[in-house]
């Protein structure tokens, strides 16, 4: 797997089924009212969710019929997967209330596990027509495959540039934002996050507020590939595949556990 994740002829048509996702969602988003459902825990529901996610679920299992997908709007038995074999973690929507707030500041993630491992990742930001692919073994690029631009974490700027979500600042995270004294707060939505860290953009990226699996696994792909890391709280490196499809809490960022 790992060969062909080298090889344009794997790589071409996830970019490109992230993008057709992304024109969906942008057609509806332009549509002057949204019609709101409400999952069991009381998260909202598009029609652009749906609808992302039936285009991507259709296209990743013609171009890879063989591997399993777990996607947010179809609900899997995680322990039904074999944990040696690869699967997709999606969220074809990600940043529903950024959607519905209009803000631009949601994605389109698709993620290739292996052995608990996002080995590939793929974010696009429709509403900016922004691109993010890669992975550790391999490097971290935005743009189509015609001209990618190469991502590189930056050092660790003074003051730190730290991130936080825009709906979900708790108290956990005001404590460690707290632990640097002087600092420069960012706020932004989705797994934008992960990919400005990756950018050079910001340094550090806490998140104590849960987080499913679909929801980070293409960033963590993304960073790790561009220099960055995705560690617990215990500085263990964030996995995949676990029973419960919430992950613990974690920090991204631009440097290792040992050097915050």
């Amino acid at each position: 797997m790992k060969s062909e994740l080298r090889q344009n002829t794997f790589w071409h048509p996830l970019l490109s089924l992230a993008q057709e996702a992304g024109k969906i969602i942008m057609e509806i988003y332009k549509a002057p009212t949204q019609e709101i459902r409400r999952k069991d825990d009381s998260s909202p529901l598009t029609r652009a969710d749906l609808a992302a996610h039936t285009l991507i679920w259709e296209g990743l299992t013609r171009h890879t019929p063989d591997i399993p997908i777990v996607c947010e709007e179809k609900t899997v038995n995680l322990s039904s997967l074999d944990a040696d074999k690869p699967f997709w973690l999606v969220d074809p929507l990600d940043g529903t209330k950024e959607f519905l707030q209009r803000n631009g500041m949601f994605t389109v993630n698709i993620a290739l596990i292996e052995m608990g491992s996002p080995v590939f990742g793929v974010i696009y930001a429709p509403a900016f027509n922004a691109l993010y692919w890669g992975a550790k073994t391999w490097g971290a690029w935005q743009g189509g495959l015609n001209n990618p631009s190469p991502l590189a974490v930056s050092s660790l700027a003074t003051p730190p540039r730290l991130l936080v979500s825009k709906n979900h600042l708790n108290q956990e995270t005001s404590d460690f934002l707290n632990r640097f004294a002087v600092h420069d707060t960012l706020q932004m939505g989705s797994s934008l996050k992960f990919c400005a860290i990756a950018e050079g953009k910001a340094d550090i990226y806490p998140r104590f507020a849960p987080t499913s699996q679909w929801d980070t696994a293409a960033g963590q792909a993304i960073l790790e590939g561009a220099g960055g890391y995705v560690y617990t709280e215990d500085g263990q490196r964030l996995s995949y595949g676990q029973l419960h499809p919430l992950n613990p809490s974690f920090i991204a960022a631009s440097v290792p556990y040992e050097a915050l």
